[in-house]
């Protein structure tokens, strides 16, 4: 039972789509030695799995690998596999297992490639890995990405990467140039990546010479789902264009699309340079491709370059609508229409877009009195505002999962009522002053009409004296000072009793003179006033005594 035969050491599996091969390592120094593998196969998940079997294609080898891909027909279950060594009856003990999933494990093989060089660019057609066979390991074939390796073939080449469809045009190359080239697959479900195609080398003949009337400067201007195509034209004569498109998926299949580009509803044999091709974009998840074909007074027909539309991609955000309002709750209410318009349903749904809100006050030229607010509804409000204030709105739409902005809005202002608190606040102030005003006023007033009424009183009474007092006074009193021009004044008689009769009979007298003298009219002379008035105190006098 004892054996100096080595086990294989180091087992390992490569698979590659659907090949497998199995190798190891052997440091033993005996000759004549063969190898032999066996394998089980969990099949289902099954924790026993089944027996031990000999490995189809891996029996008796004299090299330290075999291939056993008949072995193997499922690329999702787990399989075990050992090896040993042998020399007549003499056997070494089993290797280590070597356990595996052939999925998990296998790598995509290289693609086939032919190649056409023709009017200065190489056409290249590109099979997929397992391309005609019956077992495949990668099921999906328009799941493949290819990419191209490309360089000059040269000693001081640079080389060039850039993906490709399985049917694909590589231009931008240098005329009687040779050119090397390599293809790689990858798997992106799978995050795979496949082995390179063999390197191909061709030779690049010369371009045509350039037709003048061709498109060219073939571009694109979308904005808010309006999609146009816009072209130059060099051609001085007559020449009309067919503006032509290719859906996307048709690129990934293996078929030649040549035949299957078609002209847009609207854009046949027109002049203009320019086409509204909005019509033919049905989907926005699709991709579509788009050429000018030109075609002169002489039928011969030239065709530009190709361009390609992303629609939720190429398209523009175009900034929104803006309606602003002040409610009584004293807030700016602001309303805003998505871009496109209300038909666009396309922009609101897709794009998933927010709003970026920018207002301040219209007085203030400071820039950083400029306040921000980002919303994701269509209807904002603002609080914190001042009355009677004039404030200014603009409003930019944005969407974070496409990385776009639009353009801000014009530019809406609205004013902000007055304060209402304030008016009532004059109103009390003004009415509090009046009443005071009237309580300070009425008792000053009261006190100068008394103070007026007693010096009107005193010095302005409403009644002369009597006229035995006025006329002895006027005698008692006439001063040269006063004015000799009197008014004339109503005269008042009172009889008094007299005790001294002959004071009577002086008194009836004085008093017929003081009439006589009021009937004499206007003015008379001091003079003569002065004369009266001695004999009348010489009279008197005497009569006294």
């Amino acid at each position: 039972g004892q054996t100096n035969l080595k086990s294989p050491q180091d087992i390992q599996v490569y698979v590659i789509n659907t090949n497998f091969t199995l190798r190891w390592k052997y440091t033993g120094n005996d000759t004549n030695v063969t190898f032999s593998a066996e394998y089980r196969w969990f099949e289902d998940f099954n924790v026993g799995g089944t027996e031990w079997k000999e490995l189809p294609g891996c029996q008796d080898v004299t090299h330290k690998e075999c291939d056993f891909s008949s072995a193997i027909t499922e690329y999702y279950d787990e399989y075990h596999l050992r090896v040993r060594t042998e020399r007549r009856e003499e056997v070494s003990p089993w290797s280590s297992i070597f356990e595996m999933t052939p999925y998990d494990i296998a790598q995509i093989g290289p693609p086939g490639i032919e190649l056409q060089s023709i009017d200065g660019v190489i056409k290249i057609k590109v099979s997929p890995p397992e391309a005609n066979r019956v077992r495949k390991m990668w099921i999906d074939d328009l799941s493949f990405k290819y990419s191209l390796v490309i360089w000059e073939n040269s000693s001081n080449a640079k080389f060039r990467n850039q993906s490709i469809f399985p049917t694909d045009i590589i231009d931008d190359l240098a005329p009687d140039t040779t050119y090397c080239l390599k293809v790689q697959a990858t798997y992106p479900l799978e995050s795979k990546e496949g082995l390179f195609s063999p390197i191909h080398c061709v030779k690049t003949t010369r371009k045509a010479v350039n037709v003048l009337f061709c498109a060219t400067n073939v571009s694109i201007f979308a904005l808010n789902m309006k999609f146009h195509l816009h072209w130059n034209n060099q051609y001085k004569q007559y020449v009309s264009y067919n503006v032509q498109y290719l859906r996307g998926y048709l690129k990934k299949l293996y078929d030649d699309y040549s035949v299957k580009w078609l002209n847009v509803p609207g854009c046949e044999n027109i002049t203009e340079t320019q086409c509204n091709f909005s019509s033919i974009i049905t989907t926005v998840s699709g991709t579509f491709y788009l050429r000018v074909q030109a075609m002169n007074e002489y039928n011969k027909s030239c065709l530009s370059n190709e361009v390609k539309v992303v629609p939720l991609v190429t398209n523009e955000i175009g900034p929104p609508g803006v309606k602003l309002d002040i409610g009584d709750d004293v807030l700016l209410h602001i309303q805003i229409y998505p871009p496109g318009g209300s038909e666009s349903e396309v922009m609101r749904d897709h794009y998933d877009l927010s709003y970026r809100i920018l207002y301040w006050d219209n007085s203030s030229n400071n820039e950083e009195e400029i306040q921000m607010k980002e919303i994701k509804q269509t209807i904002g409000t603002i609080s914190d505002l001042t009355p009677s204030t004039l404030y200014c709105v603009k409003v930019q739409a944005f969407s974070i999962v496409y990385n776009k902005s639009s353009g801000f809005s014009k530019e809406e202002c609205i004013q902000t009522p007055g304060d209402k608190i304030l008016p009532l606040i004059i109103l009390a102030t003004f009415v509090t002053a009046l009443v005071a005003v009237l309580l300070v006023a009425a008792p000053l007033v009261f006190i100068l009409y008394q103070v007026y009424n007693k010096i009107k009183y005193v010095f302005f009474p409403s009644c002369q004296p009597p006229l035995n007092i006025e006329g002895f006074g006027g005698q008692l009193f006439n001063s040269p000072y006063r004015s000799t021009a009197e008014e004339p004044i109503e005269n008042c008689s009172i009889i008094e009793t007299i005790i001294t009769e002959d004071l009577n009979q002086i008194d009836f007298k004085d008093t017929k003179h003081s009439k006589q003298s009021s009937r004499d009219s206007g003015n008379y002379s001091n003079d003569d006033d002065t004369s009266g008035s001695k004999a009348s105190e010489e009279t008197l006098e005497k009569e006294i005594i």
